[in-house]
């Protein structure tokens, strides 16, 4: 995953966690399945995601000229 490698290199997660959260997703069938992730896996992710500002750039609303849909 993209995210959790960029987490990895802004040194937000260790190369433990890294692996383990890989490996976790690899073998998650269903978001079910990633939703059952170890708390401590967990509470790495969100921490990272938070200096990142994950839930920021997900809760912005969508420029108007996104992907060639805006007005003309």
């Amino acid at each position: 995953m993209k995210t959790i490698d960029e987490m990895l290199n802004l040194d937000l997660i260790t190369r433990e966690q890294h692996q383990e959260i890989d490996a976790w997703i690899a073998r998650s069938d269903s978001p079910e399945d990633i939703l059952a992730m170890p708390a401590a896996l967990w509470q790495a992710v969100e921490r990272a995601s938070e200096v990142m500002g994950v839930d920021a750039d997900l809760l912005r609303p969508p420029a108007l000229d996104a992907g060639g849909h805006g007005l003309e």
